[in-house]
């Protein structure tokens, strides 16, 4: 009896670690399984993720929209969004604004009257496209994305003038397209573009551009041809714009290029066919670029030159940006020419000649190709 009641007790002792033994192993079968739900899940997640992806650019063009489709996707997932080719109207304020990532937005070609105010939100906002409609004027509010917009352009719209302030707020901007438009002049704040590397104001009618160029020091291309009979002088500064290696000024009505143009040591390509250019004569011209440029660093040297104030303290910022070499006010008379260096001949016919030049107004020279000297 004893024997019995012992192994009973061993066997009532045991019973519990048998127990604690199918529970552990239970255990360690729930975890695993939650461990393989869990697996699962993140695959899930991921394929979700990569779904999200393709979404990210969003391209809607040429398909006749008048409208916008309600859209059933996560706007704040798009980057970049193409609507252009369509026959839009307008851009929903409460769309624009719930694009809260997008980069990169294309609406040229469309029948856009003006832009939302709402585009003010996209403070991710690098490259936009706004060309061919006809938009009058753009929204004060595009300053807002004044840290990320980069590039604009607004080539082929109805615009007679750009935001007073343009060049005070998008400070990151590099390239700035508004040709063919029906803009009278470029608002001061555009000289503080310090980003700005390409300025495209082709086929307006500008009068003038700003006086202070000095602080575009990164621009490499300005185009401010075709303005035609309404810009007919280059400000003096254009000379203090070191980075500047393209030129275009052709078919307008200047007389006279800035004696500064001398100054710019990377200037590779000037264009200057369809003016009525005096200064520098023709026969400069002819002779290319290296020869217009030291005809007019010569005369910026020539004490004549330096009658006025102004041109004096031109003088001095261009001595203090290394770009003016010459002797100022040495007494010393020169030939007209000295120095020059003779070139091979590259004749541009119709320069300097004012018959020549009303013969260039017409429409089909217009779009033919430019010729150009370098």
């Amino acid at each position: 009896m004893m024997y019995e009641h012992t192994h009973n007790h061993l066997v009532h002792h045991q019973q519990p670690v048998t127990m604690t033994m199918d529970t552990m192993k239970m255990d360690m079968i729930r975890r695993n399984k939650r461990e393989r739900n869990k697996e699962s899940n993140n695959n899930n997640n991921n394929s979700n993720n990569n779904k999200d992806n393709k979404l990210r650019t969003v391209d809607l063009s040429c398909m006749s929209l008048e409208s916008l489709p309600i859209p059933s996707l996560d706007l704040a997932t798009i980057s970049k969004l193409d609507l252009s080719n369509n026959n839009l109207q307008n851009i929903p304020e409460s769309l624009t604004a719930r694009l809260l990532n997008l980069t990169v937005l294309d609406v040229h070609s469309n029948q856009l009257r003006s832009l939302p105010n709402s585009i003010g939100c996209l403070s991710k906002l690098k490259i936009l496209n706004v060309s061919a409609n006809f938009i009058q004027s753009l929204p004060q509010t595009i300053e807002n994305c004044s840290r990320s917009l980069e590039e604009l352009n607004a080539n082929f719209n109805k615009l007679s003038k750009l935001p007073d302030t343009i060049g005070f707020e998008l400070i990151n901007l590099q390239k700035l397209s508004v040709n063919s438009n029906q803009l009278v002049f470029l608002p001061s704040s555009t000289s503080h573009l310090m980003a700005l590397k390409v300025l495209d104001a082709r086929l307006n009618c500008l009068r003038s551009l700003p006086e202070d160029l000095e602080n575009l020091v990164n621009l490499e291309t300005l185009n401010v041809s075709q303005n035609f009979r309404y810009l007919d002088t280059l400000p003096y500064s254009i000379g203090l714009l070191l980075s500047l290696t393209e030129l275009d000024v052709s078919y307008n009505n200047i007389k006279t290029l800035p004696n500064s143009i001398g100054c710019l040591q990377k200037l590779q390509k000037l264009c200057v066919d369809g003016n009525p250019l005096a200064s520098p004569p023709l026969e400069v011209v002819e002779q290319g670029l290296n020869v217009v440029k030291e005809f007019l660093c010569h005369k910026m040297n020539s004490s004549g030159d330096q009658s006025s104030r102004k041109k004096k303290s031109w003088v001095k910022n261009f001595v203090k940006c290394g770009t003016f070499q010459g002797r100022i006010n040495s007494g010393m008379k020169r030939p007209q020419h000295d120095g020059f260096t003779k070139l091979k001949h590259q004749s541009i016919h119709g320069l300097a000649s004012p018959g020549g030049f009303m013969g260039m107004l017409s429409p089909l020279r217009i779009f033919s190709p430019r010729r150009s000297f370098s």
